[in-house]
């Protein structure tokens, strides 16, 4: 059976509705036709997001960050919605070749690179990069008739799932020395990028950096340096884990308040990875068995934090989780991964139903850093993507 225009996980990132009676029953036939664990990747559920963010942020070009959840089927979905694309590694460009991305929708942000991998995106035909500080800046001498680069700036953020700034960027006071070398070295820095931190939940943030690159782009044209073309303002676009309902469009507000000051001439870009595929991914695993320990019953699972649940650990993930048939008195129960390693623990406090051997977990909001941070330890499988109205 061919799962198209099912209306299936519409409601996937809204945790407090019940599945259908359909909806259970489809889950269940996907899991004897595919086995368990598995991740439901609704396809319709990554265009709504991308038009949703491409609505709230109209005169941004959104390139979507692979890194989340790399996968053919996002790619592909993706560029039949218009989408460019952020790289960040040669599997990352191998993937965009293979599913006919032109290069000239992509951009390479990673701020560290080798030789070896300028050489194999240029390969590809991307010829624009992000850059840090002297070191990356020197390392495109041999091809500054071919590129044009982008100059990162740090704009540190505690509050972060993730503090992109904490790792890469250079310091905004530093950034003219680094421009003013770049022109004596003769290679061409035309624009400027920051990226404000995973699941960013305060849009002052993004409007604080955006003031922060007007007055360089101003302090460049009165030195008379290379035209800044371009702005990339990153990623980091929140997403709702729990019950609160979440506008994208009233968030951005800010954002594109603070953008209508930036030149018109300007390209605006993004790199929104999360926002996009974060909703679009549910998790089914099945209950391998059982046992009752201080009092408490426990679970244990076909996928866990080695798994599917990496993000638990990696990522600070609060996942919404449930039994697919979840009628009964609920207890306080522990749900715990396959593998041979006591940290290996999804839940120590959750409200379950009396399980039994076989019986299905659902988790929606699984499609952010959850397969891509997967691993197969004690040789325990990733579980298997099934994509859904492709």
């Amino acid at each position: 059976m061919k799962y198209e225009n099912i209306d299936f996980l519409a409601s996937v990132g809204v945790r407090h509705l019940p599945l259908s009676v359909t909806q259970s029953s489809i889950i269940e036939e996907l899991v004897e036709q595919h086995g368990s664990p598995l991740l439901l990747l609704d396809c319709q559920v990554v265009r709504e997001q991308y038009q949703l963010l491409k609505h709230a942020l109209p005169n941004v070009t959104l390139h979507f960050a692979l890194k989340p959840l790399p996968h053919d089927v996002v790619v592909k979905t993706l560029l039949q919605e218009g989408a460019s694309f952020d790289l960040a590694s040669n599997g990352e460009v191998d993937m965009v070749k293979r599913q006919g991305v032109h290069p000239k929708n992509t951009i390479h942000t990673h701020p560290i690179k080798r030789d070896s991998d300028i050489q194999h995106a240029m390969a590809y035909g991307c010829t624009r990069f992000v850059i840090d500080g002297l070191n990356e800046l020197e390392k495109f001498l041999p091809y500054k008739d071919k590129v044009e680069l982008l100059l990162r700036l740090s704009f540190p953020n505690a509050d972060a799932f993730a503090d992109l700034s904490k790792k890469f960027g250079c310091n905004v006071d530093s950034a003219m020395d680094i421009l003013r070398k770049a022109q004596e070295l003769g290679v061409i820095i035309n624009g400027l990028s920051f990226h404000v931190g995973s699941q960013t939940q305060d849009a002052k943030r993004y409007v604080f950096a955006i003031e922060r690159c007007i007055e360089l782009i101003k302090k460049v044209k009165v030195e008379n340096l290379p035209r800044i073309s371009n702005l990339d303002i990153g990623g980091g676009f929140p997403i709702a884990y729990d019950n609160d309902e979440f506008n994208i469009i009233e968030f951005c507000a800010p954002i594109r308040k603070a953008l209508a000051n930036v030149d018109k001439t300007i390209k605006l870009i993004a790199e929104p990875g999360r926002f996009i595929v974060g909703p679009a991914v549910m998790s089914v695993a099945s209950v391998m068995g059982q046992a009752m320990r201080s009092g408490k019953p426990w679970y244990y699972l076909d996928d866990g934090v080695y798994g599917s649940f990496s993000g638990i650990l990696f990522d600070h993930g609060d996942y919404p989780i449930d039994a697919l048939h979840n009628q009964g008195p609920k207890v306080a129960s522990v749900l715990a991964g396959p593998t041979c390693d006591s940290i290996d623990v999804i839940d120590e406090n959750i409200m379950l139903p009396k399980l039994k051997d076989g019986d299905l977990i659902i988790t929606r909001m699984m499609g952010a850093y959850t397969s891509a941070t997967a691993t197969e330890f004690n040789f325990f499988k990733k579980a298997n993507i099934v994509a859904l109205n492709e």
